[in-house]
């Protein structure tokens, strides 16, 4: 199961992923219904897997966490991999944000990914066995001017990666992230600026973001079996120095 999958981003990029490396069944959420219609018509095209399900879900209600989470047990049998996708940005100034910008990043972000965990643990418990994987960022580790909200809520899904993992691993489920620096989409240059986003491109080593599928191919690795003994771990996807 993917939250915030819809679309051309990190979360698609990564159902894709799943279904070509052998997902038997995916469910996938967004908060766009016809973004969410035409992305589970798309990937049952493009990967051939009929087993695909979507759900609307804003993961800052909770009704709708629990409702997703349900209707993704019964569809999957069970959801055995949980990727953690959904999350919000912005460009704002410390002294020009208000309450509500910052609450808002924060409850999409973080609290968000903590509602999923939350809502999805005690499934895994039961059955001793599954992986949840978040998405966090490497501004969890550096500083970026404007970026404090976003920043501070990746921080706090790197915190709550950490945590999270040592309680769950008593019950042989496993919790993990991925720190992408800059991977290119549709969504995020309508969000930022082009010269924005040249300047953090430039600063990876290949002179260049990286691609989605890229960001996915790592969740991929952290959801398998090769990654049996990672517990709470943040793998960077970035050429940058925290």
């Amino acid at each position: 199961m993917i939250t915030a999958a819809a679309g051309a981003g990190i979360g698609y990029s990564a159902a894709r992923r799943s279904a070509e490396e052998g997902c038997r069944a995916l469910m996938i959420s967004d908060v766009h219904p016809r973004r969410l219609e035409e992305a589970v018509a798309r990937l049952k095209g493009e990967t051939g897997l009929q087993a695909i399900y979507g759900q609307l879900c804003n993961v800052t209600i909770e009704d709708e966490v629990q409702a997703l989470v349900a209707a993704a047990e019964e569809a999957l049998d069970g959801v055995d991999v949980l990727i953690n996708n959904a999350g919000l940005g912005g460009q704002k100034r410390v002294v020009e944000m208000s309450d509500e910008e910052w609450l808002r990043v924060l409850d999409v972000t973080l609290t968000g990914t903590f509602r999923m965990t939350r809502a999805m643990l005690p499934h895994m418990q039961r059955r001793g066995a599954g992986a949840i994987v978040n998405n966090a960022s490497v501004l969890g580790w550096r500083a970026q001017k404007e970026q404090a909200h976003y920043a501070a809520a990746k921080a706090g899904v790197m915190a709550l990666t950490r945590c999270s993992a040592l309680e769950a691993a008593e019950f042989g489920v496993r919790i993990n992230a991925v720190s992408p620096s800059i991977a290119l989409h549709d969504f995020l240059k309508k969000a930022s600026s082009e010269e924005l986003l040249a300047s953090l491109a430039g600063r990876e080593a290949f002179g260049r973001a990286a691609e989605v599928w890229e960001v996915a191919n790592v969740m991929m690795f952290l959801a398998s079996d090769y990654a049996s003994y990672m517990v709470g771990e943040v793998l960077s996807v970035s050429s940058q120095q925290a």
